[in-house]
């Protein structure tokens, strides 16, 4: 009776402990998507907070506008880094009892409302991206491609995105049957996620919709309207 009793006291804490864990390692996942990489780049090497400029988002497209092509690259790869690093946050702490993806979720929420930036953080795109990095590389080189097809028909990284995030919504149900090596099994949980992204990806985009439909939308020196990019 007493090693009963004791074993389940063992059991009892473990339970906790991994509980207390999975929080404290969400907790991680969402600060480290709350790093602000476009502000702090703009403020420790060019001296401009580029909330001030351009179009006052935090992401990777302002930082391009507003820093430079070499700024804009650190940043994408610092916020693709931010998704990445949060979705295998489980695995290198050996924690197996939640999905990877849900701590890539709390990156996204940390990137969009960022503590370290008063809770006024990008889009979503890139940290997005880079949680399907810590998922699956290959459904990440899958969707990068996806992405950067878009960007060519459209010139606009405001329609790319909410093009791409459909489409690699919709292929999360398509390719485990038409292409398992890339995705190699249903797996509902990240069609729900992609769901979710994507609706919170159009909302965050509302002023670009409205320009798109106005025709004011900016573009980006790339692919076929590129020529319309500084109109």
């Amino acid at each position: 009776m007493e090693r009963r009793f004791h074993a389940k006291i063992a059991l009892a804490l473990q339970r906790k402990l991994v509980i207390m864990n999975t929080i404290l390692l969400f907790i991680v996942a969402y600060l480290l998507g709350s790093i602000p990489s476009g502000v702090w780049i703009g403020q420790l090497f060019f001296k401009k907070d580029i909330r001030q400029f351009g179009s006052g988002n935090t992401g990777t497209t302002n930082t391009f506008r507003v820093l430079g092509k070499k700024a804009g690259i650190v940043v994408l790869l610092m916020d693709i880094l931010k998704g990445t690093l949060a979705t295998s946050l489980p695995v290198l702490f050996g924690l197996h009892t939640v999905n990877p993806l849900w701590f890539g979720v709390c990156a996204i929420l940390g990137h969009t409302f960022p503590i370290f930036a008063k809770f006024k953080g990008g889009k979503a795109v890139a940290t997005s991206a880079g949680m399907l990095l810590g998922y699956n590389p290959l459904f990440f080189i899958y969707s990068s491609l996806i992405f950067v097809i878009c960007l060519y028909v459209t010139s606009m990284v405001s329609l790319t995105s909410m093009i791409a995030a459909c489409l690699i919504t919709l292929s999360t149900v398509v390719l485990p049957f038409i292409a398992p090596a890339i995705l190699p099994e249903q797996n509902w949980l990240l069609t729900f996620i992609a769901i979710g992204v994507t609706i919170f990806i159009f909302i965050r985009h509302r002023e670009n919709i409205s320009r798109i439909k106005d025709g004011t939308e900016s573009r980006v020196p790339f692919g076929l309207n590129k020529r319309q990019a500084n109109k």
